[in-house]
């Protein structure tokens, strides 16, 4: 689900067995229909016990380990139409489903004084309220704070002068939108670190307590407690934890694609030989991809070059929280 931003193109992660890893790599990606044949195809919690030995020897020249998540939901949007996983916060811990969503930045949660949000969920998972109150580890985020400033760079935070207090408002594609404001709490998480799962692990951050939800996001068919945005801004989970030391600056999010669902959310790279990797384009606010044509049964389609480029008010994403591909006309 990405911020409202005047893109064109939206290719939807859901669609495809891939990972989204923050880097640059000189290759051409080739997206097409892939039929793995059942003996080839490796299960995922193989690859992930084989990529734990490997984070072990291969991620400690990045900052801290790895962190693991469990991943659930599909591609279909039928049944799900959305991936998400389980984050625990606060003090004692608890447990939020959010879902994965690359095309924003900030996580938030669902508070206890929301107007709009869902009672019940679909998905037959239990919907969850944060309160700051019933956390000993809670506190607010002030205007002068840093970490306000921060927000208000990205144009997503605002300040009331009455209760001091940073507040935030987020548009998305699809037009549904959430307010609040900042909170800072305990993220609990088990990290990987030279081969061994260290449990218990705990981390500060800074993340969204949602008063109002508009649009879809007030529907209870698909309901989550919150968005878990992996955007690249400071405020995002990932770009905290890096800022910390505790993980690197990198994320891979592989997604199963039968309708069994599932997959591999980590906080560091997935280190499979046979990843096929593209350049993402520098300095955009999404994860921008240099599409250069679209071939529909090996038949390259008749389209400009110019509708693919990147400039300010086009260009074409990975946004996990779509579950189509949209193209310009």
């Amino acid at each position: 689900m990405a911020a409202v931003f005047p893109t064109w193109i939206l290719i939807a992660a859901l669609l495809f067995e891939a990972a989204v890893v923050m880097g640059s790599f000189p290759a051409t990606l080739k997206l097409e229909r892939k039929i793995p044949l059942a003996s080839n195809e490796l299960e995922l919690n193989q690859l992930r016990e084989r990529d734990r030995l490997r984070h072990g020897r291969l991620l400690q020249s990045s900052s801290g380990g790895v962190v693991d998540f469990p991943v659930m939901g599909t591609y279909d949007p039928f049944l799900v139409g959305l991936y998400y996983t389980k984050v625990q916060l606060g003090s004692p811990p608890r447990e939020f489903y959010v879902q994965i969503d690359t095309g924003s930045d900030v996580l938030w949660i669902g508070c206890n004084s929301c107007n709009g949000c869902p009672q019940s969920s679909g998905l037959q998972i239990q919907l969850n309220l944060y309160d700051p109150g019933s956390s000993s580890t809670a506190s607010s985020v002030s205007c002068s704070d840093q970490r306000c400033s921060a927000g208000l760079q990205s144009s997503d935070s605002g300040c009331s002068g009455q209760s001091n207090q940073c507040s935030y408002t987020f548009q998305y594609g699809d037009g549904s939108g959430t307010s609040g404001y900042y909170v800072a709490d305990l993220l609990h998480f088990n990290s990987i670190l030279e081969g061994s799962v260290i449990t218990n692990s705990t981390a500060p951050i800074t993340f969204g307590c949602s008063v109002l939800q508009t649009g879809d996001l007030t529907k209870s068919d698909r309901a989550v407690d919150g968005i878990f945005g992996f955007g690249q801004q400071s405020l995002s989970v990932i770009s905290q934890l890096s800022s910390q030391g505790i993980t690197p600056k990198v994320f891979s999010h592989c997604l199963k694609g039968s309708n069994s669902g599932g997959g591999i959310l980590v906080f560091g790279e997935i280190l499979e030989p046979n990843m096929v990797y593209t350049p993402l384009v520098p300095s955009q606010p999404h994860y921008n991809l240099d599409l250069r044509s679209i071939s529909v049964g090996g038949q390259v389609l008749s389209i400009n070059p110019s509708v693919f480029s990147t400039s300010n008010n086009q260009g074409t994403i990975v946004d996990s929280g779509t579950t189509l591909a949209y193209l310009a006309d």
